[in-house]
């Protein structure tokens, strides 16, 4: 008689990461068959030949004596200075004391929402979301409710409409900007009527800026915290995309607003991340000299760098495509196309992803797995060179006509 296994938790039911779900343990099952799989299903820079700039690894090596004990809990106080002073430049009443160096963004965004919740608390979240978001609400018991960022409006949110979900029990309002994984930016009026909802409803802003500086053809990115003024926001950063260096898994995230309003939120964060004693050491010596030094994202995503031109390969392969439509993204290092639904009724994103990777060898993120009702897109990456994903989207193509094709022999 078999034995049974093991329960788990039942908060888990609802999570879902499909970024490294099924799809991707079908991937690695077809690369130990011996299939080259090309991975467009996250961004992650180092495989597609992006380095570390080279200060930030000279900061690292000088600095490797002196990272064999635990830090302060809330991580080293060089680098929060860093980052307090970077938000200050940027016209926000930032304080080390109110900075909070992590494991990488997750990390934090799990800190955050378990000082915040308790059961039943409700979070207010785009959608599309980073799926993060909405997983670490339902795990520190909370509620998430999802605001539409539809095409139709370049994927923005409209305040009326995030104001009319506000109940009793909302707590916070999340913003990913830019937007992952739709690469909006969001204009500064857009921002500055989210935080009159904010304001008016008591709740605590929480802006995703880790995209922060990744900008194509005159986008303008604006930061929260300086909007928000004496509204309570925690504004969060990193290496790992803007500095390329995912795999330091480097976060930080800083509390503004008025100082009594703030003050047992800062507690309870420094309370959890005592309980974890503290982040990793020896990446945060990249802090400083990352936020100090030279912008070399910039380069490529201007003219003539590898991003801008990896974009205008995606947007120049949707524009000729038979079934393919998109917001050309302003930041952010993804894609979101959505197919035609008059071309192909009926379409189905996580089908379609499962054939592409069957069919052609390449693995990307079906859009349902952001948190919308809607199944017709899928998010890719901009990180592969041009040529590849020109490649790529060749082969995207050829998969959707291979669709229509069955599709018209059954109605025939």
């Amino acid at each position: 008689m078999p034995h049974p296994t093991v329960a788990t938790s039942r908060r888990l039911e609802d999570v879902r990461y499909d970024i490294r779900g099924p799809l991707s343990r079908r991937a690695h099952e077809l690369e130990a068959a011996g299939k080259p799989i090309l991975r467009l299903n996250i961004g992650n820079p180092g495989l597609f030949g992006f380095r570390v700039p080279q200060h930030l690894r000279d900061a690292i090596a000088t600095a490797l004596p002196k990272s064999e004990a635990y830090c302060h809990q809330q991580g080293l106080l060089e680098a929060r200075e860093a980052v307090a002073a970077q938000h200050r430049r940027n016209g926000a009443e930032a304080r080390p004391e109110h900075v909070f160096i992590g494991n990488g963004v997750s990390e934090l965004i799990d800190l955050s929402l378990r000082a915040l919740l308790d059961a039943g608390d409700e979070v207010l979240v785009p959608a599309p979301d980073y799926p993060l978001w909405t997983a670490a609400t339902r795990l520190n018991g909370g509620v998430p409710l999802h605001y539409p960022c539809p095409p139709e409006r370049a994927h923005l949110p409209d305040p009326a409409e995030i104001e009319a979900m506000v109940t009793p029990r909302t707590r916070a309002l999340v913003i990913i900007n830019p937007n992952n994984p739709t690469g909006a930016v969001y204009p500064r009026e857009l921002l500055a009527a989210l935080v009159d909802v904010a304001r008016r409803h008591r709740l605590v802003l929480l802006c995703d800026e880790i995209y922060d500086s990744v900008l194509y053809d005159g986008a303008a990115f604006t930061p929260l915290a300086p909007l928000a003024g004496e509204t309570p926001c925690i504004s969060y950063g990193g290496l790992s995309k803007v500095h390329l260096a995912c795999g330091y898994r480097v976060g930080w995230l800083s509390v503004t607003g008025h100082e009594h309003r703030v003050h047992d939120l800062v507690r309870a964060l420094d309370l959890l991340a005592s309980l974890r004693l503290c982040s990793n050491v020896t990446a945060q010596w990249a802090i400083r000299p990352a936020l100090e030094g030279p912008n070399e994202i910039g380069a490529l995503t201007r003219p003539g760098g590898r991003l801008h031109a990896a974009r205008a390969a995606v947007v120049d392969a949707v524009e000729r495509s038979e079934f393919l439509r998109m917001v050309a993204p302003d930041g952010a290092l993804y894609a979101f196309p959505g197919v035609d639904p008059e071309r192909l009724p009926g379409f189905d994103d996580a089908a379609f992803a499962l054939d592409l990777l069957e069919h052609e060898q390449i693995i990307l993120v079906p859009g349902s797995s952001f948190n919308i009702a809607a199944r017709n897109h899928f998010r890719l990456t901009l990180l592969p060179e041009p040529a590849v994903l020109a490649d790529a989207l060749a082969r995207i193509e050829r998969e959707l006509a291979r669709i229509a094709r069955n599709a018209a022999r059954r109605v025939a």
